[in-house]
């Protein structure tokens, strides 16, 4: 949330991200003549991928889901994390990290344990898999993918295609089907 945060408005990041973009286009565009060609936020992007490189990501939600299945699902992660010290090979990526993610706050001190069963590769993709019991009925299964493309011919691909390998390494690792029986997500992002 750009820092900041509330208790009054919720689900706020959308809103946060939108005024960060209308404060990045406004201004890249300060200086164009009245009727000249603004600059967009496609420009923007591509420029800093040009730049920089591309992150994909995706989120993959699983809602609705058996909350026992859902746990189970976690488990059997938690018991792959146990068996993937550095250099362990998962679907073709080198294992860096595979833990169980817990966040220490720089100001106060305060962990916030449980935050997610995460895997992260020596080529600096990674795989996040989290429980959220916030949807109506029943857990959300919430498996987050990222993998960075330097290669500027590739930066322009759809996410799905882009990160199709690994998410398939993560679905195949976690038998999240086969544990919550969904053949595909509620929601991808």
């Amino acid at each position: 949330s750009f820092g900041t945060g509330s208790d009054h408005v919720r689900e706020k990041d959308g809103l946060w991200a939108v005024l960060a973009w209308l404060s990045i286009l406004a201004y890249r565009n300060k200086d164009v003549p009245v009727g000249g060609r603004l600059v967009s936020v496609k420009d923007v992007v591509e420029e800093h991928w040009a730049e920089y490189g591309r992150n994909f990501f995706s989120r993959y939600d699983y809602e609705g889901c058996d909350t026992d299945a859902a746990n189970a699902m976690m488990d059997h992660v938690r018991g792959v994390i146990a068996a993937s010290p550095p250099g362990t090979e998962i679907g073709g990526y080198e294992v860096a990290i595979a833990d169980e993610f817990s966040y220490t706050d720089p100001v106060d001190g305060s962990v916030a344990s449980k935050q997610g069963l995460r895997f992260v590769f020596t080529d600096g993709s990674r795989i996040i898999f989290r429980l959220s019991g916030t949807g109506s009925s029943g857990a959300t299964v919430r498996m987050y993918i990222e993998q960075f493309e330097a290669d500027a011919a590739k930066q322009g691909a759809d996410a799905q295609e882009a990160l199709g390998g690994i998410i398939q390494t993560a679905l195949e690792m976690s038998k999240l089907q086969e544990f919550t029986g969904r053949d595909a997500p509620t929601v991808i992002t």
